[in-house]
Formats: C-alpha cells, sequence, structure tokens
C-alpha cells in the first residue's frame, strides 16, 4: 500500500451534515447520479451561491463527499460496506467517529492536520492554525495551496465541534471528547487508520494513541476483544504487552 504525500484532495470547508445526509442517502439505495442530484440541490444556497463553474468550490464538495463514501479507492470497498452497516444501526453520537475513519481512510491530508492538532493539543493545551500550517507545509511543501486546505480543514474541525475558538484568533483547544466504546466501531477505526498510514501492519496502541484521533475518548480494549469482532484483522503479540495489528488479506474472487 502506498501514498502519495504531495496529494490533497481534501481542500474545501466541508461540514458534517452533509456527510450524514450523504450516508442517509446511500443507505436509502440511491445510486450516483441521485446521491449528485440531490447534494446539488442541498448546496446550491450554502456554497458557490450563483455559480456555474464546473469545477466551483460546490463541485469539488460533491466530490469529496462521493469519493468519502461512495465511489471510494479500490480496496477500501468491503471496509467501508461495513462502516455503513455499523452506522445505520450506532446512535447518532457514533456517527463523527466513522466520517472521521472514512475521511481519513480516503483522504490522507485530513489525517495528517489532525495528527498535528492533537500533538499541539496534548503538548500546550491548543493548537495554532499558523503552527498546524507551518508543519503540514514541511510534509507536503511550501505551497500556497497547502496552507489554505489546512486551514480549511481546521474550519471542518471547528463546524464538526471537535475544536472550538479559544478567544485568540486563529488559536483553538479541543471539543468535548466523544466516547467511542463499541468494540466494532473500535476495530474499524483501527482498520481505518492502517489505511491512512498506508501500511498494513502497526502496534495497536500506537494506532488507539494517535493524535490524529484526538476528538475521541477510545475506551481500552485488549487485542482479543478486537479479534473477535473484525474479520479482516489479525493481531500478533510482541513482548509483554505490546501488540501489532495486520490487515488480514482479504481472497479475491476466483476466475470463472
Amino acid at each position: 500500500m502506498t501514498r502519495q504525500t504531495d496529494q490533497i484532495g481534501f481542500s474545501q470547508r466541508v461540514r458534517l451534515e452533509w456527510f450524514e445526509q450523504t450516508v442517509n442517502l446511500i443507505l436509502a439505495g440511491n445510486d450516483k447520479a441521485a446521491v449528485m442530484n440531490t447534494l446539488q440541490d442541498l448546496l446550491q444556497d450554502k456554497v458557490s451561491v450563483g455559480g456555474q463553474a464546473e469545477r466551483g468550490n460546490r463541485e469539488k464538495i460533491i466530490t469529496i463527499l462521493l469519493r468519502t463514501w461512495l465511489t471510494v479507492p479500490k480496496g477500501l470497498e468491503s471496509w467501508r460496506d461495513e462502516g455503513l452497516e455499523l452506522l445505520s444501526c450506532a446512535p447518532r453520537c457514533d456517527h463523527v467517529a466513522f466520517h472521521w475513519g472514512m475521511i481519513m481512510a480516503v483522504y490522507p491530508f485530513w489525517g495528517e492536520v489532525a495528527i498535528q492538532t492533537g500533538r499541539l493539543l496534548r503538548l500546550q493545551g491548543s493548537a495554532a492554525a499558523a503552527h498546524v500550517q507551518r508543519r503540514i507545509r514541511e510534509q507536503y511543501g511550501e505551497r500556497d495551496t497547502v496552507s489554505r486546505a489546512a486551514r480549511r480543514v481546521l474550519r471542518s474541525y471547528v463546524d464538526w465541534g471537535v475544536l472550538q475558538e479559544s478567544g485568540v484568533k486563529g488559536v483553538y483547544t479541543a471539543g468535548a471528547p466523544l466516547a467511542v466504546e463499541d468494540p466494532r466501531l473500535i476495530a474499524w477505526l483501527v482498520e481505518a487508520s492502517l489505511y491512512a498510514r498506508a501500511t498494513d501492519l502497526a502496534p495497536l496502541k500506537g494506532l488507539l494513541d494517535s493524535p490524529g484521533l484526538f476528538p475521541f475518548r477510545i475506551k481500552p480494549v485488549h487485542a482479543d476483544g478486537l479479534g473477535a469482532v473484525s474479520s479482516r484483522l489479525d493481531f500478533l503479540r510482541q513482548g509483554l504487552n505490546d501488540d501489532l495489528v495486520m490487515r488480514r488479506k482479504q481472497k479475491t474472487p476466483s476466475s470463472p
């Protein structure tokens, strides 16, 4: 699994309710054309009002929404399907974690901004947009598009409620932590983190404690408990207390 670290992809301010609407349309059985048309209607008076540009901000947002939950990259389909199934019967309070995991896997840029934000929050209790942008530019290049995209991702975090204004311009503090207790959701988020890191193997503790999951308070869980609810993850004991998690190779359908 490889990842191009110079690609941004997620460059818009996208509200949580738009992801919710997208998922609801998919769960209702709508095809891509119907989802696109409904999203166009939903956003026409909210983004690029009056604009008809072929690749305006509204169209870019719709692309993000579709790629996150509908037209996902190859290899993520079965994991996405499980996410949709779990989300369909999960309490509303867990929905943020599903959307966060999907975006993180599909758009690693979102996860990188989250990691830098989470690190700053842990170190000093706040995160300045300028500091996050500087660290992201070190990874993605000294480009205005990088700073602009990072700023819009941070504003999305504020819209979602996982960051809040501190009273100082451009400085944010963490929102109220969101509890994640369902072992199935935790296992699903672990797999999201593996996709985001473009790896098939990683220490379990490092994934669960990642600053990229800063909005969540994840219930402590043993590897055995996660292995019992996931059909795509294997766990390997390393030392006395360290577990490695590995994505299980999925069988491909045999040719007729």
